[in-house]
């Protein structure tokens, strides 16, 4: 008999105090027993519940793993429970869903998103990876003394290579308002750049030697799989940046020949709520 999946303890953290986003929220809270924060409660607790009702119809994805959800994930569970849930308490669930660690963690891990039923359905954009990477940053270090930006650094480079873009494209197509988080992607790709450049002066040498593989290993004493490995991640990395210039220049020759302006690249999202395009 499968085990019944069990309801997690925290299913959804709160927000914490500090600066999560690229803009910080300066509206004040309402101070405690005031009307306001009494309604402001019994929302969550409203959201809560409907969090816990999603558990019951949809333990794939609302229970103790999460996954991130198909765009318009929320206008599927309209369709789908229309008498059931108030549009607002909908969204605030789904809002917090969307904005609790474990989703963040899951979104910023690269996993793709899935339907209601758990089945698979496209990749996570790059934009939102990006996004959920540095959120969760920022939570897992305000409650650290450690510094945790040589570990981020390594996220980035993995985000960045993991993706279909090149170096250059990434940056300009995750770029966010908050120069910090655009530095620290700044690093990020000038290491990556640093070990590209090393790649491709060894692919240099081997093509001016005129040796074999195995015969250019011998020859600097390197293993021959690691030649290899090297040889053939540079000739992919080529393909993939011809491409790229390729993909740019047709999209600006389109909106040249449309007669419209260059698109620039949009800002993220002010919260990961727009993950899951709740509105």
């Amino acid at each position: 008999m499968t085990e019944e999946p069990t309801m997690p303890a925290t299913a959804i953290e709160p927000m914490p105090t500090t600066q999560t986003t690229p803009l910080a929220n300066t509206t004040p809270a309402p101070a405690a027993n005031t009307p306001a924060a009494r309604d402001i409660n019994a929302e969550r607790a409203a959201a809560q519940a409907v969090l816990e009702r999603l558990f019951t119809l949809y333990p794939k994805m609302f229970g103790g793993q999460f996954l991130p959800l198909k765009l318009g994930a929320y206008k599927d569970l309209v369709v789908r429970h229309p008498e059931e849930f108030k549009a607002e308490t909908l969204k605030m669930a789904m809002g917090m869903h969307a904005r609790s660690m474990r989703y963040l963690e899951a979104v910023a891990a690269g996993h793709a998103r899935h339907d209601l039923d758990g089945n698979l359905v496209e990749p996570v954009s790059p934009e939102h990876i990006h996004h959920a990477i540095l959120e969760v940053f920022r939570r897992r270090q305000a409650r650290s003394r450690a510094d945790l930006r040589p570990r981020l650094r390594v996220l980035l480079m993995e985000a960045v290579e993991a993706s279909d873009l090149g170096l250059d494209d990434y940056a300009e197509r995750v770029r966010v308002q908050d120069e910090d988080a655009n530095a620290l992607l700044a690093d990020a790709i000038a290491a990556l750049k640093l070990e590209a450049a090393k790649r491709e002066a060894l692919m240099a040498t081997f093509t001016a030697s005129g040796k074999t593989e195995a015969e250019f290993a011998d020859m600097y004493g390197m293993h021959p799989a690691e030649v290899a490995a090297v040889l053939t991640r540079v000739r992919q990395e080529q393909v993939k940046n011809e491409a790229s210039v390729l993909a740019r220049q047709s999209a600006l020759q389109a909106e040249q020949f449309a007669g419209l302006p260059v698109q620039q690249p949009a800002a993220l999202p002010a919260t990961a709520k727009d993950d899951i395009t709740i509105d």
